[in-house]
């Protein structure tokens, strides 16, 4: 008993001390001497470097901090932001990304398909083998033994433009993907292994032609099952009366997750071209998603001036953006009903998952903040919302463009400042400070 007793005294002991030193942490600070407090953090930043930020409360609307609010600046990956926003709005959380096989054989109540069987791609970029190999044994299972035609792979969802480069005026982008499809198996990438010296090492290789990639790892999948297949496995476009036998398909809402949480590049260039595909009802093309984000800004009453957008991951350096305009895409996302739950839900947490998993740990904004990184050579962008001390939810953004030091430097400086606000309390919760920064 004595032992119990000691160790219940232990853990209310830790308690308390825990709960005294989270008392320590919490500023209990007026709006003005927040300001002074940020500007001491950034006030060692390198001479030339461009700094855009932005902190909001949505809820009071009042503005904390503003600087350069109005200049264009490089966003790297937080453009994400606008695709994934745009996404739900135009689409929804429950749209399905999809792969479809379809025949335009009337009868399918025998064993045999009397003409083709088309693969077609609706923007699903997370198809994988096991997916296809999935649909394949379920064709079986449903008594298919014999096709007479031909399997047929379809990508005409999107144009077939496969390259950011190609799309992009003068683009010299340093990340290159693999072809972005609305067909999509295996990312697009197929394994190749070379021999050098007697050992072997493993390649991804981007496919030229993801249609016929995939068509043909259909017909493969199909004749190890036992299926005759008397045509080729070759490309081409779905008739309009083919009938659609079976599908594979994911939601929206859990796309957005990787994209934003994981940053990946390659779903949020499928995903944009998606958006333009439902947006114009016609194709998925660079012009039509990019009209699309620009309605929904414009729709939206979002800030607009300055901000020009390429693509639909923040890679290329001919994306623009105000920190105005992107704290005002996450202002109409937070009053968004519908949305934000979906919204708020694909972002990084501080500390947990994603490109924040190792950021903030062991301060009040772990497990706090959610947000949006960015990184490029020079570029250092995060946006997100935080909560405070006393309960009030911020708007934050924090942009820099620099040439002197990395970008773990400016990394660092971006988490001071949310670590900081996270213990803050609002000591004179009226008054408005809307001039920000000089």
């Amino acid at each position: 008993m004595l032992i119990t007793l000691i160790s219940n005294l232990m853990k209310i002991s830790l308690t308390l001390l825990i709960l005294i030193l989270l008392q320590v942490i919490v500023r209990a600070e007026s709006p003005e001497q927040v300001l002074k407090n940020i500007d001491r953090i950034i006030s060692d930043i390198p001479s030339g470097t461009k700094i855009g930020m932005m902190i909001y409360n949505p809820l009071t609307q009042d503005t904390i901090i503003s600087i350069n609010h109005t200049q264009s600046m490089i966003p790297a990956s937080n453009v994400k932001l606008f695709t994934t926003a745009a996404a739900l709005e135009i689409m929804s959380g429950d749209y399905l990304l999809s792969t479809k096989i379809l025949a335009d054989d009337k009868d399918l109540t025998d064993s045999k398909i009397d003409g083709n069987i088309y693969i077609k791609g609706f923007g699903h970029a997370t198809f994988e083998t096991e997916d296809l190999e999935s649909l394949a044994v379920s064709l079986h299972q449903a008594g298919l033994r014999e096709v007479t035609g031909n399997i047929i792979g379809d990508d005409t969802f999107f144009d077939n433009v496969y390259s950011r480069d190609d799309w992009i005026n003068e683009e010299r982008s340093n990340v290159k993907l693999p072809p972005i499809s609305s067909l999509v198996l295996d990312r697009n990438r197929t394994t190749t292994i070379k021999k050098k010296r007697g050992r072997s090492r493993t390649y991804f290789v981007n496919v030229d032609n993801p249609p016929l990639f995939t068509a043909k790892k259909l017909k493969q999948l199909l004749i190890s099952l036992g299926v005759k297949i008397n045509g080729e496995a070759i490309s081409g476009q779905t008739p309009a009366d083919a009938k659609e036998i079976i599908e594979s398909s994911e939601q929206i809402r859990d796309v957005l997750k990787l994209i934003n949480k994981n940053s990946d590049n390659f779903l949020a260039e499928c995903l944009f071209k998606s958006i333009g595909a439902v947006y114009s009802g016609k194709q998925g093309n660079s012009f039509f998603s990019t009209q699309a984000i620009l309605s929904f800004i414009r729709d939206n009453g979002i800030y607009s001036e300055g901000t020009q957008v390429v693509d639909g991951s923040g890679i290329s350096r001919f994306d623009k953006v105000t920190v105005g305009a992107l704290a005002g895409l996450l202002e109409n996302a937070y009053f968004n009903i519908n949305h934000f739950e979906d919204f708020y839900n694909s972002l990084s947490i501080a500390g947990v998952d994603g490109t924040l998993e190792d950021r903030l740990i062991g301060t009040l904004a772990e497990n706090n903040f959610r947000g949006k990184t960015g990184t490029l050579n020079g570029v250092c962008s995060l946006s997100g919302y935080l909560t405070t001390a006393d309960g009030d939810d911020l708007i934050i953004c924090i942009f820099f463009e620099f040439n002197k030091g990395g970008a773990k430097k400016y990394r660092d400086i971006q988490d001071k400042i949310i670590e900081y606000l996270a213990g803050w309390e609002n000591k004179n919760p009226d008054l408005p400070i809307d001039q920000g920064l000089k």
